[in-house]
């Protein structure tokens, strides 16, 4: 059985991100298993030489974080509830240290398919709409990443975007992309936007078209010297649910969640994005 990693701090934005983790369990067949990170903080201990209390305090904090575990979980099964989706396997985790580095080893020991995690909070989404523990995730495993925004209200997933360049790379990524969108009897909208500094041999194109001929994918080509608003234009005409791109290299989706193009879609879209991979 496949499974999805969902990281909660038990916020409005992490519960909002949880039916998305239970609506894609739903549909590919997964369990879900929510993952709690916490840390201790750093006690100055200089005016005590009692050895023993700092245990204590740790051993409090420990148990406080514990007991607020136990005390959230019901919820998430409340939410479960509220959706019909009760039915889907869930196991809950929790774990202490840092959250990015906890998220990637626990794909790696559970051997995660998807991570699905909500973004933004108290930052607000004009700082943090996908934000750097997110695109630490992103950038840091395998595994295909959901970020959901915080005002992102779950629709049934009937479009699924995909920006492309048509490289041997984007290749591969629409390829692992086919699954999702059949679980959800999705069609794939893919975006080529040509603006002058990135042409493509007509025959590449064309051999993507007879490779996805029996596939629900459909190719756009749109020229327009703007990126960022063509996307966004893009996104909001073809009704797109998930947006969905090739995971690159770190600078990529650092120097992504900086631009315009996320404050833009921060504010004027509500679509998860989704970060593919290649192996």
């Amino acid at each position: 059985m496949r499974k999805i990693l969902f990281p909660t701090d038990f916020s409005e934005t992490s519960n909002n991100a949880f039916v998305y983790a239970l609506k894609l369990a739903e549909n590919i067949g997964a369990e879900v298993i929510t993952l709690h990170v916490y840390e201790l903080p750093i006690i100055d201990m200089s005016y005590t030489d009692v050895p023993v209390y700092q245990a204590e305090v740790y051993e409090s904090l420990e148990l406080n974080n514990f007991e607020n575990f136990k005390d959230q979980i019901p919820m998430l099964r409340k939410i479960a509830e509220q959706h019909k989706l009760d039915h889907i396997k869930m196991s809950n985790m929790m774990l202490q240290g840092d959250l990015v580095t906890n998220i990637i080893q626990t794909v790696k020991d559970e051997f995660i398919d998807y991570v699905v995690m909500g973004t933004g909070g108290a930052t607000g989404l004009k700082e943090f709409f996908i934000g750097s523990t997110t695109a630490s995730v992103m950038t840091g495993t395998n595994a295909l990443v959901l970020g959901v925004p915080a005002n992102s209200q779950y629709e049934p997933i009937k479009k699924i975007g995909f920006t492309t360049q048509f490289t041997i790379e984007e290749l591969d990524a629409l390829r692992k992309l086919l699954p999702l969108a059949k679980g959800f009897k999705a069609d794939i909208e893919c975006l080529f936007v040509k603006n002058g500094d990135n042409e493509v041999n007509e025959v590449i194109i064309a051999d993507w078209k007879v490779i996805f001929k029996e596939e629900k994918v459909t190719f756009h080509i749109i020229e327009s010297k703007d990126v960022e608003d063509t996307i966004i234009d893009f996104v909001n005409l073809y009704r797109i649910n998930i947006l969905a791109m090739l995971n690159q290299k770190r600078s990529f989706w650092e120097g992504l969640f900086h631009t315009s193009l996320t404050k833009k879609m921060a504010f004027h879209t509500k679509i998860p994005l989704l970060a593919l991979h290649n192996d």
